[in-house]
This record gives C-alpha cells, sequence and structure tokens, in this order.
C-alpha cells in the first residue's frame, strides 16, 4: 500500500538528519545484479505531478511490484528544493519534480540521473495574481510590492522572466518564500499585493471571488519559457538496481500513454486528488492531451540548457550541468523494448 504524507522543510530534514548532504558525482559504473529493495520511495512536489497522482490513485507501482514483495511509498514535499535534497541524499529513490531543482542538483554534481521528463506541458501553468478589489493591473505596478511565491521553484522563474519582459527585475519586488497554504490567507488579509502559483490553486482563488488575475503565462507567457520537468533517481540506487529502473519507467510510459488514450477518467482523478477545480485543470491540459512522455529528447535537452542559463544569469544557479553525466536515456530505451 503507498503512502500519501507531505514532507515540510523541517520534517524532512528530521528524517534525513546529517545525510542530508548531497554527494558528490563520481561517475555511473556498470551495475552487478544484486538482491531487490525492500521499498522504493518516490517523491514529487505537493500535491504531485499528474503521473505520480496516477500512480497514488490507481495503484499503479504498487500493482508492477507486488509480485517481487516491493512495497512503493509516495511522499509530496512542500516545493522542488527539499524533494531535491531527499533523493542527493539517498532519502528517496526517484522524484518527479520541476526543473529548476532538477537543474540545481545537475549544476552541483550530485549523484542522480536524470532518466526521463515527468511533464512537458505548454502551457506553462504560472498564474500571477491580486486582491480582487486592488488597483493593481500590470506586472510591472508590482514594483516595490510584497509578493509571495516559493524560491527555487519553476513559478519563480516565469515570474522572473515575466517581470523582465515587463521591464523590470525580480530584484524590485519584495519577496516573502511562502507557498499557497500561507500565501492564500496573507492575500486576502491585505499582507501582500500579490501571489505567484501554479494555475491550479491559483484559480481557485480566483473562482472564490478573493483574487483577480493579472498575469497568466499561459496566454501571455513565451513558448520558450515551458521547460520540461524532470524524472530522477538516485545513482547509488540506480546502479545497484538497473532492473528495477527499468521497470519503473516502463509503468510510467505506459501510464502516459494511458492518460491520452482516457482522458475525462484523468481529468476526474486529477480534480479529485488536487481539489483543483475542472475547469483549471482542463486549462492546464487542453484537447484531452496531458505531455506526460517521459523520453528526453534534443529538444528537451536544448529548453533545458535554455533555462540552466536563465537561471545562472539571475542568480538562481551555482556550478555548470554537465549533460553527458547529468542525463542517462539507457532506461528509458530499455523500457521502451521491454513494452514493445
Amino acid at each position: 500500500m503507498s503512502n500519501r504524507f507531505s514532507l515540510s522543510r523541517r520534517s524532512l530534514i528530521k528524517s534525513i538528519g546529517a545525510a542530508a548532504a548531497v554527494a558528490p558525482f563520481t561517475g555511473f559504473t556498470p551495475a552487478i545484479a544484486q538482491s531487490k529493495p525492500d521499498v522504493i520511495r518516490i517523491g514529487s512536489t505537493a500535491p504531485g505531478h499528474l503521473k505520480f497522482i496516477l500512480y497514488r490513485n490507481k495503484k499503479l507501482l504498487d500493482q508492477e511490484f507486488a509480485k517481487d514483495g516491493i512495497k512503493i511509498e509516495l511522499a509530496t514535499f512542500d516545493g522542488g528544493g527539499p524533494a531535491s535534497t531527499a533523493i542527493g541524499s539517498g532519502a528517496i529513490e526517484f522524484t518527479y519534480i520541476g526543473n529548476n531543482p532538477s537543474l540545481r542538483l545537475g549544476a552541483k554534481g550530485a549523484d542522480v540521473k536524470a532518466i526521463g521528463l515527468s511533464s512537458w506541458v505548454p502551457s506553462n501553468e504560472t498564474l500571477v495574481v491580486v486582491r480582487a478589489d486592488s488597483k493593481i493591473q500590470k506586472l510591472e505596478e508590482l514594483k516595490g510590492k510584497k509578493v509571495a511565491y516559493l524560491e527555487g521553484t519553476v513559478r519563480h522563474s516565469t515570474f522572473a522572466k515575466a517581470l523582465k519582459a515587463a521591464g523590470i527585475s525580480i530584484k524590485d519586488v519584495e519577496a516573502l518564500n511562502i507557498g499557497i497554504d500561507s500565501s492564500g490567507p496573507a492575500l486576502a488579509r491585505g499582507d501582500i499585493e500579490a501571489l505567484v502559483e501554479s494555475t491550479g490553486p491559483a484559480t481557485k482563488l480566483v473562482e472564490t471571488g478573493a483574487a483577480r488575475v493579472i498575469f497568466d503565462a499561459g496566454k501571455s507567457g513565451k513558448p520558450e519559457w515551458a521547460v520540461p520537468h524532470v524524472l530522477s533517481v538516485n545513482g547509488e540506487f540506480a546502479r545497484k538496481y538497473p532492473e528495477i529502473v527499468t521497470r519503473l519507467l516502463a509503468v510510467d510510459i505506459q501510464t502516459a500513454r494511458w492518460a491520452d488514450a482516457n482522458p475525462e477518467e484523468t481529468i476526474k482523478i486529477f480534480v479529485a486528488e488536487t481539489g483543483n477545480s475542472d475547469q483549471a485543470v482542463r486549462a492546464v491540459y487542453p484537447d484531452g492531451k496531458f505531455f506526460q512522455s517521459p523520453e528526453i529528447t534534443p529538444k528537451a535537452i536544448e529548453a533545458l540548457k535554455g533555462e540552466e542559463a536563465f537561471m545562472e544569469e539571475s542568480g538562481l544557479l551555482k556550478g555548470k550541468v554537465d549533460y553527458d553525466k547529468w542525463i542517462d536515456r539507457s532506461f528509458y530505451e530499455a523500457a521502451l523494448k521491454k513494452i514493445s
């Protein structure tokens, strides 16, 4: 049975203790067959990326690994930073998280391999909202104002790009590093002037009349701002259990195909699991297409490189990503052969 729980930054530190330091990458060596793991722990940013949610709802990974007696644990984290720390330390084995925290792992040379895409949704789901009665109409009017968003997230990066396009810098706003559970009430009280969130949570505020959208990246953002989210595996785990990694990717591929073949059921599950409205989910995934293929294409790599360059320019990244070491497509290729 999969466990559904959320780890805050404080509880994460407790759970991984001194192991939280990210180990340096020491190179990928040929794996020797070893005994199976007792558990596979998979993390995603709360409430979870789409395939992660489908795993949880339909018990897809539980079904795959039940015959081996392997337990599946699914954990949600408050932001990609805690999740990336956990996979880097070996506290979890896989992550479905955004490109920004994934690129930071790659730039650090952490013993983590990017083995697939979590998703690559072209709508680039990020909204900037203000109170419904606010006089603010444009992004440039946020200069000097208090704006809440989670630092190090894709939304942080998208907001920075949007402000730059509007002629100001993200340094021109007073940032508060808080998520929707705190930023929503803060906006209602008038403690902040705006918040930056993904489409689902932000749309809920708009639908209740508590907020108004002043920027929708899906409509007003540039196509190149949409960058793939990443599926990663802890390097030590991959070397020890390569067949397990291949089997998980095979389930991933089949789940992506199932979603596109069953759009109404997929949307129903996503709405139920996230609490987002049907309208908001359909806005993110128009025409019943979910963009969940894990294949890391050359175009996807170029998009990640472009995001890396922006992060470096904006002071959001330290180090350089060695894509030849970071990305490993062999597991995806093996998974394709397994299900063909």
